[in-house]
């Protein structure tokens, strides 16, 4: 049986492979693409490091077996062993691309934020369970909150009695990285629910820059030239606009999600919020304030604007159409919000 593949590195160039494939066994390939791999004789290395493997073979296999069969002074341009194993998988069906998926998207609604962070969970276990398609969800919202890390201690990340002065709830997701202070309008939140196999293979690092490529293109729309700070920051020239945080669930679904600042009032976040000099201590600044230009201060465009822009640049990328949740779902997030995100032991698990 024959297989086509093919990947374009974030960043790189574009990597294809036609291969065979008998009884289980890989037994021809031709690597080809735009990128640069010097001496000339290297191209050989890399398929036979591929021929013989098995179709079945995970990401980590082919990865090493380019790397251990490449010859020692060979160089590569635009891509790597990663980006070979990627296309590989493709060929073979364990990864997928944007276009394999019919997408979705969730326009924002007003919803507690406790109901908010309980969808992220059921939709990435509807993803699991192959029944619903894959989707971008848009937040919003009416109330004041912080919503922290699934790791962040909350005394080390929260003044609660600044919290409480402001009216502000403290809620606790079930992704990694930090705290998003969010009040009614102040900043952009999007969910993304996708089968793993969207990103088989690749490191958080990695996977960062390209689960939010189209959100950089449709900053490009508004006007602004954005990119990603390792690990999860998004900025702009004029600073920091956002950060990213990601879940990937054992039962092959993924949740990303990504928090931009809007209007964010920098002084009432830093009040609430205990940004310590160790987490600035890497950025070369003094004032964690100055860590933060909101997208309102780089555009003339309103908030749902540029919602709107995000979701229009969605829907052009990956064909993407609009939705709405369904009572069923909204129901199981209600009963998740009011058993687990909305109590004290799963909001203070970290103390």
């Amino acid at each position: 049986m024959m297989h086509h593949g093919e990947y374009k590195v974030v960043g790189g160039k574009l990597v294809v492979v036609d291969l065979e494939a008998i009884n289980g066994t890989i037994t021809d390939v031709s690597l080809n693409g735009d990128f640069f791999l010097e001496p000339d004789e290297a191209l050989e290395d890399l398929n036979e490091a591929v021929r013989g493997l098995s179709t079945d073979a995970s990401h980590g296999t082919i990865r090493d077996a380019v790397t251990n069969n490449l010859r020692e002074d060979a160089v590569m341009f635009g891509f790597d062993a990663d980006a070979v194993a990627r296309v590989v998988r493709r060929a073979l069906g364990h990864a997928t691309k944007w276009e394999d998926h019919e997408w979705e998207i969730l326009g924002p609604e007003i919803i507690p934020i406790t109901e908010q962070v309980a969808l992220d969970e059921v939709l990435t276990r509807q993803i699991a369970k192959g029944v619903r398609k894959p989707a971008i969800r848009f937040w919003d919202w009416n109330e004041g909150a912080v919503v922290i890390g699934s790791f962040q201690s909350l005394k080390n990340e929260v003044d609660m009695e600044q919290a409480d002065k402001y009216g502000i709830q403290v809620v606790r997701r079930i992704s990694g990285g930090g705290a998003m202070f969010m009040e009614a309008g102040n900043c952009i939140t999007y969910s993304l629910y996708a089968p793993e196999s969207l990103v088989d293979g690749m490191s958080f690092a990695d996977s960062y820059p390209f689960l939010d490529a189209w959100v950089m293109e449709a900053l490009q729309n508004i006007g602004l030239k954005a990119h990603y700070k390792p690990l999860n920051d998004i900025a702009t020239e004029a600073g920091k606009i956002g950060g990213a945080a990601q879940k990937r669930f054992a039962n092959g679904a993924m949740l990303h999600h990504v928090t931009m600042s809007y209007d964010i009032d920098a002084q009432k976040m830093t009040q609430v919020l205990r940004i310590g000099r160790e987490k600035i201590s890497d950025k070369g600044i003094t004032s964690a304030v100055k860590r933060v230009d909101p997208l309102k201060s780089q555009t003339d465009l309103e908030r749902m604007e540029i919602i709107q822009v995000m979701m229009d640049t969605f829907a052009q990328r990956t064909g993407a159409k609009q939705a709405q949740l369904d009572d069923a779902t909204r129901q199981a997030a209600q009963e998740l919000a009011e058993t687990k995100f909305a109590t004290e032991a799963w909001t203070r698990r970290v103390p």
